[in-house]
């Protein structure tokens, strides 16, 4: 059975220059950390709907 918090928790992407998602993530620092190792990668917070806000 899975975890019930699914919906409630942020999860942040890392969008490469091409904006593709290289990785994705229950943390933010974690992700920034990943971004660092593609350069022009972004950082950005899913909304509750799974689509990448702007």
């Amino acid at each position: 059975m899975g975890c019930a918090c699914k919906n409630k928790r942020e999860q942040w992407e890392v969008i490469s220059a091409a904006g593709k998602v290289l990785f994705t993530s229950g943390s933010e620092p974690t992700a920034n950390a990943v971004s660092r190792r593609y350069t022009g990668s972004t950082v950005q917070k899913k909304d509750k709907s799974g689509k990448v806000s702007s």
